[in-house]
């Protein structure tokens, strides 16, 4: 396996995995900016009133992307790692 080889499909494995964690990191960016708004305004500084929320976020949208997140997987799998293992 060449050198030129291998960092490509290292890059496009690298890339296959910031597209799918992308959803869950954004849930909890959004969670968090919105928890942190929240204790601001009313002062309330409760940890768990941190975590609950963003698990809640991350467990919903990891549920809703799942299908996407396997799909790009299988993908990426069928497309590139196979055809590599079947050449080597």
């Amino acid at each position: 396996m060449s050198e030129t080889v291998f960092f490509d499909t290292l890059r496009q494995g690298l890339w296959v995995a910031t597209m799918i964690a992308t959803p869950i990191l954004m849930a909890a960016l959004v969670a968090g900016v919105a928890v942190g708004l929240f204790q601001a305004l009313t002062s309330i500084q409760e940890m768990t009133l941190t975590f609950v929320p963003k698990l809640a976020a991350i467990l919903v949208v990891f549920w809703i992307s799942m299908s996407f997140m396997s799909s790009t997987l299988v993908s990426f799998f069928q497309g590139e790692i196979v055809p590599l293992i079947a050449r080597f």
